[in-house]
């Protein structure tokens, strides 16, 4: 081989060794500090929603009569979700109606900060009658009503523990 063939050679071989330094170091940062994260404003917030998540938009309801039934809390009617237990113990939720999803995704109603929650975990829902279901969304480590893991959708009843790795959510009056 000749001499210029080599020194291109030990020259693109020094250029990928400082490539892959570059990387590592880049990692080792992320991993040390971690990503920016930003704060929420108070505008971005709506109704009685989460400090750390907003509101899903309203489920779409055909029919003017079911939306004044819907919209209407019947009396005695569970009005609110309340975190019990985890990091964000104490955290209240008015329901509204709408659909109200629970993970680690940053656009989560309830934003949970747990090792053991999905980005998109779980979905709390109201029925045509009025029933709020929890329904599991094909999560990893799965959610758990009153310690019996969810496979289907099932209906809440107020004071009925919803856990999500260490954090628990209930449904209340």
């Amino acid at each position: 081989m000749s001499e210029l063939t080599l020194t291109v050679m030990r020259l693109g071989f020094l250029a990928v060794l400082w490539l892959f330094v570059i990387v590592a170091v880049q990692v080792i940062r992320s991993d040390l500090f971690g990503t920016k994260v930003t704060q929420r404003t108070a505008t971005a917030r709506r109704g009685g929603a989460a400090p750390t998540g907003r509101q899903a938009p309203p489920p779409q309801r055909e029919g003017r009569q079911q939306q004044t039934q819907a919209g209407r809390p019947r009396r005695g009617a569970p009005s609110q979700l309340v975190v019990t237990q985890g990091s964000l113990a104490g955290t209240t939720v008015a329901l509204q109606g709408q659909t109200i999803t629970l993970g680690r995704a940053h656009d989560s109603t309830i934003v949970l900060d747990d090792d053991y929650a999905s980005s998109r975990h779980a979905r709390i829902y109201p029925d045509q009658s009025g029933q709020w279901i929890v329904e599991d969304l094909n999560s990893t480590n799965g959610t758990y009503l009153d310690r019996t893991r969810l496979t289907s959708p099932t209906p809440l009843q107020p004071g009925a523990a919803i856990r999500i790795g260490r954090t628990v959510i209930e449904l209340r009056k």
